[in-house]
């Protein structure tokens, strides 16, 4: 039998809302006592943070590496829907993604993706299946059926959504939903099929009439859908019904912090510490079944220690009884990580950017326009008027009227070009494999010629992130992703560097106002969420669910 190990301090209860001074016994990794004794001194000792809902894809590191520095953070566990590989390599993708993280000791609660592709209007390099998704649930290691984004399909019982739904009540596996926006009796139908969650409030009065009808809310903050301070009230009022999510988490934000960063926002509203607490670890872990240990006797010793619980700096993380994070110092190693992706480069000409219209050959028409907004993953739909010269569309840099190009990555194919408002370029172009939910490459710039050599770039590679500054080539920057398009090969570190030179370049050099435009980029080409979107066929309406023409009607 192995030592026991004790870690003494004040004692966070999160089960009988109490706080006590005394130790902790570990043996073989789980939690053999807690004994309280008032002269007992050191750090405050309590669960460990999980989040409630990720695609680890998006720090652009695989799950091993996401671990090395989540940890640093008190995360001892996370919610992951592998939506975003397993558009790009389907099942293959999702088990690489499984058996790296299981390299590591932290917890990643991985979900079957339900909708891959997520639309029937975009290429995709996957497709799963009722078959593929009922594979992945019988897979011990998969715990639920990850966001049902297709709520369209949920609610007029489209065939194959169904069958995906019933799979998963069969089996008793928890149900993601995604339904930004969706109220009254549209919502009514869509948890009638087993829903329980959501992620995609975007206003209180949503996130209320959700968690009324009996939901979970996830209250999101990540690096693209900021959510927090529309939801934080709620938590308040529907303590039992709500977790903690980020959703997605580039690079140069997980370097900065996690859930904890949330656990502290919330403290700040003055939301009851055990309220927090409890949103922050022990709902996630019941709601989903989470093999990851609350503090308690027979637990697993899943724990962390901070310096107090007015500033709650993480001094240790402890998963399994290991210490796996100290004193800022992460303490997990890197394990060799999986070569695997699905790309096609095809080169891609200014000429082949042209926005052609039938008539006039010169002048002006209306157009339907892309309207980014900093912070948030849905769009705008605009219109606004646009110069046309030899029968095509001028973009216009000093009104912030760029052209926005998706360029199939799997299959050659003309690439889909339209027009956004809200990047606020003043030259050069960024592009992007990062690209919801196809990873098909995505594109915003000042000129075809910029455009189409930042594409290059992106091509070249098989997959990254580019930005080029100026027609002549002196500027260009290119963050590799080589493990799918999606992630890097390199470590978290480094990658945030590399990638927050990139942001600073995009907002410095090129002239963008948005906090995190590569975010913003990514999120262009996500047709189930609302307004206007581009996908590799075209522009689409994502109210109407259909296409639409680039030239107003």
């Amino acid at each position: 039998m192995t030592a026991a190990v004790r870690r003494s301090g004040t004692i966070v209860d999160i089960h009988n809302r109490r706080i006590f001074n005394g130790h902790v016994e570990v043996v073989d990794g789980v939690i053999a006592s807690i004994v309280e004794d008032p002269a007992a001194t050191g750090p405050v000792i309590m669960p460990g943070f999980v989040d409630a809902h990720i695609h680890i894809e998006s720090s652009m590191v695989m799950p091993s590496e996401f671990a090395r520095v989540a940890v640093l953070h008190g995360t001892v566990g996370t919610v992951s829907d592998p939506h975003e590989i397993a558009n790009v390599l389907g099942i293959e993708g999702v088990r690489a993604m499984i058996e790296n993280g299981e390299r590591v000791p932290f917890t990643f609660a991985f979900g079957a993706p339900s909708c891959v592709p997520a639309t029937s209007f975009e290429s995709a390099g996957a497709t799963l299946g009722p078959a593929e998704v009922e594979e992945l649930l019988r897979d011990d290691r998969v715990l639920y059926l990850s966001e049902m984004m297709n709520y369209p399909g949920v609610i007029h019982g489209d065939p194959v959504v169904a069958e995906k739904l019933a799979t998963a009540r069969r089996l008793g596996m928890p149900i993601d939903g995604h339904a930004p926006g969706l109220r009254g009796d549209d919502l009514r139908s869509y948890l009638k099929a087993g829903i329980s969650t959501d992620h995609e409030s975007f206003s209180y009065e949503e996130g209320k009439e959700k968690l009324e009808l009996g939901m979970k809310l996830l209250i999101r903050e990540g690096s693209a859908a900021r959510n927090f301070e529309a939801l934080i009230p709620l938590l308040g009022e529907y303590p039992e019904q709500c977790m903690f999510c980020s959703d997605d988490r580039h690079p140069d934000d997980l370097i900065t912090g996690h859930i904890n960063l949330l656990v502290r926002r919330a403290l700040d509203h003055g939301i009851d510490l055990m309220i927090v607490l409890r949103a922050a670890s022990l709902h996630p872990v019941e709601h989903y079944g989470l093999p990851i240990g609350l503090l308690r006797e027979g637990d697993r010793a899943d724990f962390i220690e901070v310096d107090s619980l007015d500033n709650l700096r993480v001094l240790r993380t402890v998963i399994g009884g290991e210490v796996v994070a100290e004193k800022g110092e992460s303490r997990i190693e890197p394990v060799p990580l999986p070569t695997l992706n699905n790309f096609t480069p095809q080169r891609v000409a200014p000429e082949d950017l042209r926005i052609a219209v039938s008539t006039p050959k010169s002048g002006g028409v209306r157009a339907n326009v892309i309207e980014a907004l900093d912070g948030e993953i849905v769009t705008g739909h605009v219109e606004r008027d646009v110069e046309v010269r030899d029968g095509e569309i001028v973009a216009d840099a000093t009104r912030d009227i760029l052209k926005i190009v998706v360029v199939n990555r799997y299959n050659p194919a003309p690439p889909a070009v339209a027009l956004i408002t809200g990047f606020g370029l003043k030259k050069g172009a960024l592009a992007s494999s990062v690209a919801h939910d196809s990873h098909n490459v995505v594109a915003v710039g000042a000129s075809d010629r910029e455009i189409a050599r930042a594409i290059d770039l992106v091509m070249e590679g098989q997959g990254g992130l580019s930005a080029v500054g100026d027609d002549g080539g002196a500027e260009e920057l290119l963050l590799p992703l080589p493990v799918a398009g999606l992630m890097s090969d390199r470590d978290p570190w480094s990658v945030a560097e590399s990638y927050e030179k990139l942001d600073s370049f995009v907002r410095a050099t090129l002239g963008s106002p948005l906090g995190a435009p590569y975010m913003t980029l990514s999120f262009m080409a996500l047709l189930v969420i609302p307004t206007l979107k581009l996908s590799d066929r075209g522009l689409f309406d994502g109210e109407a669910f259909r296409f639409a023409d680039v030239v107003a009607g």
